[in-house]
């Protein structure tokens, strides 16, 4: 199975997402500091990053753009509550493979993982 960083900055919606992904046997991490998930991602191999888009410091395409240069190879699927066309766009030209919008559907997210993570 993957192993998955996510980053939000509501430390529930990161709970939430950790929980849905371990009983699929996924290893998870979740963070709620930019810089504690990019830190983790040097010293760990990260299959899979969850990002929401607004976050404290950065963005989450800001911090997209970050592990990617750390993993090039990681995928990535971003979070929101606020979509829009330019933050899509934006985040699929950084090398996002999936976006969902919150608040977070169960199945939604365990079928764009396992989608993302296949591909």
């Amino acid at each position: 199975m993957a192993n998955i960083l996510v980053l939000d900055d509501v430390i529930d919606a990161g709970v939430l997402i950790k929980r849905i992904l371990e009983r699929k046997g996924h290893s998870v991490t979740a963070f709620t500091e930019e810089e504690e998930a990019l830190a983790h991602a040097r010293g760990n191999e990260v299959d899979l990053a969850i990002l929401d888009i607004k976050l404290r410091r950065m963005t989450g395409v800001e911090v997209l753009e970050e592990l990617k240069k750390i993993r090039p190879a990681l995928k990535a699927i971003m979070l929101t509550g606020y979509p829009t066309l330019e933050t899509a766009r934006e985040s699929m030209k950084l090398g996002a493979n999936e976006y969902c919008v919150k608040p977070i559907d169960k199945d939604e997210l365990e079928s764009k993982v396992s989608d993302v993570l296949r591909g």
